[in-house]
């Protein structure tokens, strides 16, 4: 295991239970409380979790990890997602996509499509708020980049801000992909920080269609900032079946659910 992928599950434990042992750690990851310590230590210096006389704790219960620690949780489940999102897309269209695991996935998809490549003009033009996104994607030939003003955040690297908006006014794109940290009837769409879910707001204000890309994990559940009400989602991509309370919501609102082939 690298120090990379332990310094991350130790994160994730932190981030689930609150406060930790050496000797949770040390059980749940195989290693010793030689390491342990070295690891706990080096997050506390980071400012990432809090060390406490004989373990860890989290910052605070709202914290959110940066996306560099981010697991990505139900990998296989995304990247199926994002395949699926991909065949949504034809050749010319304009997607816009905010910033998280899923879309990142789907932005690797799209910069990989050969159905998308060839030609004078772009196969695909991306809209998007996210640097990481950009970054990657600004060498495919195929690919036209488009990328909002703003500040970034440092947890995801998404660029947040009125200058957003300002950057979307005069722009019409065919579909909205947006990756949520949670999917519920009553409360929509919503991601954790207030900043992310204003620039979602926006990019699904200009998309003929709004696609949210999201795993079951997310579904049945609502996180602090709204992005939008669940009537203004015309399809969810999702990696499973939703629970039947969900399914009616879904149901309900008129969202079209595609269920993505493993």
């Amino acid at each position: 295991m690298t120090q990379q992928r332990r310094l991350n599950l130790v994160l994730e434990l932190v981030s689930e239970r609150g406060t930790v042992s050496i000797a949770e750690v040390g059980d749940a990851l195989g290693v010793s409380t030689a390491t342990v310590r070295r690891d706990l230590n080096l997050l506390a210096e980071q400012r990432l979790l809090t060390r406490t006389h004989g373990g860890a704790s989290a910052l605070g219960s709202g914290y959110e990890l940066p996306l560099q620690y981010k697991i990505a949780r139900q990998s296989e489940a995304k990247t199926a997602i994002a395949r699926a999102v991909a065949e949504l897309v034809a050749p010319g269209d304009a997607v816009a996509l905010n910033g998280g695991t899923t879309t990142s996935e789907v932005a690797r998809v799209l910069g990989s499509s050969e159905a998308l490549g060839g030609g004078d003009a772009p196969g695909v033009t991306i809209v998007t708020n996210a640097l990481n996104i950009a970054f990657e994607l600004s060498v495919r030939e195929h690919v036209k980049i488009v990328v909002t003003g703003g500040v970034p955040r440092r947890q995801s690297y998404e660029l947040v801000g009125p200058l957003v908006a300002s950057s979307l006014r005069d722009l019409s794109v065919d579909l909205a992909v947006l990756g949520v940290d949670g999917l519920s009837g009553r409360f929509g769409a919503t991601t954790v920080h207030e900043g992310e879910a204003e620039a979602s707001r926006h990019m699904a204000a200009v998309a003929r269609r709004v696609v949210v890309a999201a795993d079951s994990t997310k579904l049945g559940r609502s996180t602090f900032a709204r992005i939008c009400a669940l009537e203004e989602v015309d399809l969810l991509v999702t990696d499973r079946p939703a629970e039947e309370a969900v399914a009616a919501e879904l149901a309900a609102a008129g969202v079209e659910v595609v269920v993505a082939p493993a």
